[in-house]
């Protein structure tokens, strides 16, 4: 007999540990049954708008019976073999040789995982990885920013710039040294007639001349922050980051975990900007979340450091799940509609719409400090008490939850970020980030809703 609603909220209070896990959130857990495109409907047959597509992952829509298909027809005649070196799969070689012709010139293979933060433990270990083969031992730092999301495993939780997931977990992994962002909104630091740009970069070089080139392997950054707050750079700064990384000879690792597959109007985001990585992160969208799989791929001189060596001081990295066979088959599938429907043209069209709509409706709010969108459907209006000085609403005040609920109470679900402090700390933030299938008429709807929701909070 089916258990009830009632039923499995009580069993998800008492057994289920959900992540960023406290009961205060799941008093009144909403239990999502189904998904159709860019909507999703909970247990009681309620439909709200996904305006985070999940969790910035499910970039071709719900709903997708060709990506199950994929999956059963792979499950039935190959579920699962070790992808250890020596063995192989077809849909992962074949996935591999599809993502280095869809990625930048310069990659040139992929070492597969099963989400974002073990791709980012997969490339830190793989930076200093690669200086330990070139005969540079001590290059080990990683250097990475205030605001920037990387994932919550301990090395990965390391490169997070986000103190709120330290707290309960530290000591941090040592050798990652953080630097503020590039944040044109509040960007601290500045020199006279720098752009937030120019001076985001300078404190790149600083921090890597202060630390010693000979110790940093490497720098990450989102070519667009996620998690952080949706935070796009001037167009100059990654231009000049790769300057710098060259200059000192430190690998540039793009998380584009969130950016990737499509989601910024490209298949990948530094396209944008002309700028190539040495090491790329990607996760989510490259399945649609339909199944976990992320991975990285690197250059050819990585690649050749790692076939050079000798055998015992071989690339000891592994997990049992790396090319697992049916995620291979599910993130082929996924990408095959990706460029059949040409996604990326949907994103980009669409998310001038998201922006426009934005700026439309909280171009001249007062309490509005910030509208960031322009690149694909990521997009976010940040919140403030006071935008003359940018100063933040009070913790205790709650909007960035308050705003949260009342976008539920009107059928949209997304995310928001509390305010972490004053400024220079971002304010309160509303992020955008639906499914790339989402229609005109679904995006001015989820404008409507995010101005009404703040309406009902600010008053204004």
């Amino acid at each position: 007999m089916a258990l009830t609603a009632d039923e499995l909220v009580k069993i998800d209070q008492q057994h289920l540990i959900h992540p960023l896990h406290h009961p205060v959130d799941a008093a009144e857990p909403t239990i999502y049954v189904r998904g159709r495109g860019a909507m999703i409907s909970d247990i009681g047959g309620k439909e709200y708008l996904d305006g985070l597509s999940g969790l910035w992952n499910v970039n071709v829509g719900h709903g997708r019976a060709e990506l199950a298909d994929a999956a059963a027809a792979q499950i039935k005649e190959l579920a699962y073999y070790s992808g250890y070196v020596g063995s192989g799969s077809i849909p992962a070689i074949t996935l591999a040789h599809k993502l280095v012709t869809l990625a930048y010139d310069t990659m040139h293979a992929v070492y597969f995982t099963t989400a974002g933060a073990e791709s980012n433990e997969s490339a830190f270990k793989t930076a200093r990885f690669y200086w330990k083969a070139l005969g540079k031992p001590d290059k080990v730092k990683v250097i990475a920013r205030t605001h920037g999301y990387h994932g919550v495993t301990l090395q990965a939780m390391s490169a997070t710039g986000m103190g709120a997931y330290w707290k309960m977990f530290e000591p941090r992994v040592p050798g990652f040294v953080h630097i503020p962002t590039c944040y044109p909104y509040r960007q601290q630091d500045a020199k006279p007639g720098e752009s937030a740009g120019q001076t985001a970069a300078r404190l790149l070089e600083e921090a890597i001349l202060r630390e010693g080139p000979d110790t940093v392997a490497a720098f990450i950054a989102e070519p667009i922050h996620g998690g952080g707050g949706v935070i796009y750079p001037d167009d100059d700064y990654l231009r000049l980051v790769r300057q710098v990384c060259d200059r000192h000879q430190v690998l540039f690792i793009a998380d584009e975990v969130i950016t990737g597959f499509c989601r910024t109007g490209r298949w990948f985001a530094l396209s944008h900007w002309n700028v190539k990585p040495d090491i790329l992160s990607f996760a989510k969208g490259v399945t649609s979340g339909y199944l976990p799989l992320g991975g990285i791929m690197v250059t050819k001189a990585i690649k050749d450091a790692m076939d050079g060596v000798k055998p015992e001081d071989r690339w000891m990295h592994a997990a049992t799940y790396s090319g697992h066979p049916v995620c291979c088959a599910v993130a082929l599938k996924n990408l095959e509609i990706m460029e059949r429907e040409r996604l990326w043209e949907n994103a980009a069209k669409m998310g001038s719409r998201l922006h426009e709509g934005l700026k439309a409706a909280f171009g001249d709010h007062p309490h509005v400090g910030d509208i960031r969108g322009g690149k694909g459907l990521l997009a976010a209006v940040e919140l403030v008490e006071d935008r003359a000085s940018k100063g933040n609403f009070a913790g205790d005040k709650k909007v960035a939850p308050r705003v949260q609920q009342e976008m539920v109470k009107r059928g949209l679900i997304t995310r928001t970020r509390p305010s972490p402090g004053t400024h220079p700390a971002p304010g309160d933030a509303i992020f955008f980030a639906p499914p790339l299938v989402i229609t005109g008429e679904e995006v001015d709807r989820t404008v409507a809703i995010a101005r009404e929701a703040v309406k009902a909070v600010l008053g204004v």
